[in-house]
């Protein structure tokens, strides 16, 4: 009998790239890769189409998607992680030196539910004192669970460029807008990578961004395809990790993981769903306070495994 086939879309990482090329197989399934860019409309075309047996998400869209029944259960393969002091820029002419004058600002953010908005507001209520309700938050886009009705004191902008709506000064800061290039930019925290580290040796936590979903249809035709997906999508992350000591050219993405791998004392791609728990029940907790979710569930109860 032939592999089932299971319709996927996932990025390009070093951590994917032997399951994309089909170096890595499994002999029960077999994958067809779809290419889609930006990753976003990934998330957007699973929770909103159902297109995809597997995919990958961003974990506080997954989190609101769970709320509102979408049929798809996550497996504890966490794709992506980062830290977040780096990713607030201010308008130079705001004045903004330190978090607390954020108050009474406007910040501008893609989606309310956007991942590294949950975990910058979350970082900003909790080490710096800020009160979330005396920001209000300008959205440059629509969320991708379109049932999901964010605060009232969150705002849709009609442009959809947050480095133009913060060079314009339509806002006073900006989350997850990348590089802009312009020396009115200037970044919140200048010392990021020392508070990220300092923040890790208190918390323990490095933050979960993506993970990997799959069709609660599919789940349910087999039971043991989660395992499955589990320990090949496993092979591939260990196989990778094992390359970096002996690669003689590194990538911008290899150098990244070498440093978190220095940074963490550990696995910077663990899909040790137990290491996860301190992040993600942080992380739940971060989404109730925020109105993404009306109510905590344990982190358990969110993953097929």
């Amino acid at each position: 009998m032939s592999n089932q086939i299971l319709k996927t879309a996932i990025a390009n990482y070093g951590h994917t790239k032997r399951l994309k090329e089909k170096t890595i197989s499994s002999d029960k399934f077999d994958m067809e890769h779809v290419e889609i860019t930006p990753v976003p409309m990934i998330f957007r075309r699973m929770v909103r189409e159902l297109e995809f047996d597997v995919a990958e998400m961003a974990l506080s869209t997954y989190i609101c998607a769970k709320h509102y029944e979408k049929p798809f259960t996550a497996l504890p393969i966490f794709l992506t992680r980062s830290f977040y002091h780096s990713g607030i820029v201010c308008h130079s002419k705001s004045r903004i030196e330190a978090p607390d004058q954020l108050a009474g600002k406007k910040i501008g953010v893609r989606s309310y539910t956007l991942t590294p908005g949950v975990w910058t507001r979350g970082l900003l209520q909790t080490e710096y004192g800020l009160d979330l309700n005396s920001v209000t938050w300008v959205l440059s886009g629509d969320e991708h669970v379109l049932e999901y009705e964010a605060p009232r004191n969150v705002i849709s902008s009609p442009n959809d460029d947050l480095a133009q709506m913060l060079l314009s000064r339509e806002v006073d800061a900006v989350i997850g807008a990348g590089p802009i290039s312009s020396t009115d930019v200037v970044h919140l925290f200048e010392n990021a990578s020392e508070l990220d580290a300092r923040w890790f040796k208190k918390t323990s936590i490095y933050p979960i961004s993506h993970l990997l979903v799959v069709s609660d249809q599919k789940l349910e035709e087999d039971n043991e395809l989660g395992a499955d997906i589990y320990a090949l999508y496993k092979k591939a992350k260990d196989g990778y990790l094992a390359e970096l000591k002996s690669k003689q050219e590194l990538n911008n993405e290899d150098v990244k993981v070498l440093e978190m791998q220095d940074l963490i004392g550990g696995d910077p791609l663990s899909y040790d769903l137990k290491e996860a728990m301190t992040g993600l029940k942080a992380f739940m907790k971060f989404n109730v306070e925020q109105q993404i979710v009306p109510s905590y569930c344990h982190p358990t109860e969110l993953f097929a495994l």
